[in-house]
């Protein structure tokens, strides 16, 4: 399956830790990227969504803000030929003025 490039302002979450993904957004923040789009699927959408609260609430505490939530599902094949949906998450995220 061919990857398609992602933009410099995506943060991909997956397996690693949650503090990994905070930093990430906390580094473009600090870059002056004006909105960080983060994106999930499956059980990786629960830690995008600590990832985004712990910098809302921890680290810069009323200057981070939600612009949109997009949800919805992707169709995956697997290796032995079956289908199945898996949830998707995308949030955009940017400092306040």
């Amino acid at each position: 399956m061919a990857q398609t490039p992602t933009a410099a302002n995506t943060v991909l979450v997956g397996k690693k830790p949650v503090m990994n993904y905070v930093l990430a957004i906390l580094t473009l923040l600090n870059q002056g990227v004006g909105e960080i789009v983060v994106k999930a699927r499956g059980r990786a959408i629960s830690k995008a969504v600590d990832a985004i609260e712990i910098v809302r609430n921890r680290f810069l505490p009323g200057k981070v803000e939600v612009k949109n939530i997009t949800i919805g599902s992707q169709s995956i094949t697997s290796s032995d030929g079956r289908q199945s949906r898996v949830s998707t998450i995308e949030i955009v995220v940017s400092k306040k003025d």
